[in-house]
């Protein structure tokens, strides 16, 4: 890469860091509405997006140690967002069930947070809307992929 390139990498690093950091504080402000800790609806996102998954699973996703992530779903589970079902086909297995109201607080905050972009690039052109969506898409296809 040359300097110019490293320095427009650099600049883009950056912004993706502010943006980030932007979202997560406005995340948490929408999330004071709702009796639930960011890391708790971290969990409700994958479990939301994912289906039923092991407390190991769900670990691995949120990168937390076990013992924090069963913590994490028994104050979930106290506060009837989740709940623990055996496995059909494996009875030893104890799966993650995402329940109605873990249901409804994903969807609620995840359309104030769209609400907010919505807002947000309220003054970006059509062009600049579909340019930013395609290149943020194209990103994140190649780091997933990395």
């Amino acid at each position: 890469m040359t300097e110019l390139k490293m320095d427009q990498v650099a600049k883009i690093e950056k912004e993706l860091r502010y943006i980030s950091s932007l979202i997560k504080q406005k995340g948490r402000e929408i999330l004071n509405v709702y009796k639930i800790t960011p890391p708790q609806f971290v969990a409700l996102q994958w479990l939301f997006e994912e289906g039923d998954m092991t407390i190991g699973e769900l670990s691995s996703k949120m990168f937390l140690a076990f013992s924090t992530t069963t913590d994490l779903i028994d104050r979930m589970e106290k506060n009837e967002l989740v709940s623990r079902v055996k496995d059909d086909k494996d009875r030893r297995v104890v799966r993650i069930n995402l329940l109605s109201e873990g249901e409804r607080i994903i969807n609620e905050v995840i359309k104030k947070r769209q609400l907010y972009l919505q807002d947000i690039l309220s003054d970006f052109s059509d062009t600049d809307i579909a340019s930013l969506t395609k290149n943020l898409t194209k990103l994140h296809q190649e780091m997933r992929e990395d």
